[in-house]
């Protein structure tokens, strides 16, 4: 099956605002390491600033897409809010978001590259790319043959 590529907070057990590191910059108002909950995060793993978090300086965090990987992580992980305070969980749980989360950026570049005028054989690899990312979810080791495929095609440059 082929996962949804668009992030849905909703379905979501705030993966992201545990797992990624942001510094303080115009788009975030204060430093965060990985691995830490964001500090507007409440008991049940939403955002208590949510409305106003551009307003309050975290443009970066509407701007950020998960490409649907917080989703998967949670569902597949049947994370429950509180998850970010029993280490063993949170480290299997970053360690699956960067997994997934590179998947996804794969399957999104592969996605974008059907859009291309691709020969058939160019169609064929491209399609045996998709099947194979999707069959090793966040094997790193596909990135760089991928990248160079799509390199390849002209849909990403060095």
């Amino acid at each position: 099956m082929f996962p949804s590529l668009r992030a849905d907070c909703a379905r979501c057990a705030a993966v992201c605002c545990v797992a990624l590191s942001f510094d303080r910059s115009l788009g975030f108002p204060i430093d965060k390491p990985a691995g830490q909950r964001c500090p507007h995060l409440d008991g049940a793993a939403r955002c208590s600033i949510h409305q106003s978090r551009e307003r309050r300086g975290f443009a970066g965090c509407v701007r950020y897409d998960c490409l649907g990987a917080g989703q998967r992580v949670t569902a597949e992980l049947e994370l429950t809010p509180g998850w970010w305070s029993r280490r063993d969980d949170r480290t299997r749980v970053l360690e699956a978001f960067a997994r997934v989360r590179l998947t996804h950026q794969l399957l999104e570049f592969l996605v974008a590259a059907e859009e291309l005028d691709l020969t058939h054989p160019q169609e064929e690899q491209r399609r045996a790319w998709v099947e194979r990312v999707l069959r090793s979810c966040g094997d790193s080791t596909l990135e760089a043959a991928v990248l160079e495929f799509l390199r390849g095609l002209g849909a990403v440059r060095r």
